[in-house]
């Protein structure tokens, strides 16, 4: 998903709006990991850019991306890019010695 979207739209209640524009980008994440992942892939991982225009985007995580979007809309601003792209990844194993466990309180 690569794209621009405007925040001040004439005939629309802006928290509506902005409401609208959150779900699509969930909804697609969510139909981007049922894809099927390719031999020797464990997840799929997102590539994330986020920015005012395409030209001034910067890399984030995407966690990141709804917070950035309050954060425009608290700013005043009349549009974001966002670029989300699927890829697949392959989980690193656990170095050895690390535990897989937390700690437990027993006394």
């Amino acid at each position: 998903m690569r794209k621009t979207f405007q925040l001040q739209v004439e005939g629309k209640h802006p928290d509506r709006h902005l409401e609208a524009i959150k779900h699509e980008i969930r909804k697609y994440i969510k139909r981007e990991r049922r894809r099927v992942l390719p031999e020797g892939s464990d997840f799929w991982d997102f590539d994330c850019k986020f920015g005012a225009a395409e030209e001034s985007a910067e890399v984030v995580h995407l966690s990141a991306i709804t917070g950035l979007i309050d954060g425009v809309v608290k700013e005043a601003g009349k549009q974001f890019y966002i670029e989300v792209v699927a890829r697949p990844a392959k989980r690193a194993p656990r170095p050895a010695g690390e535990k897989t466990e937390a700690p437990s309180d027993e006394d």
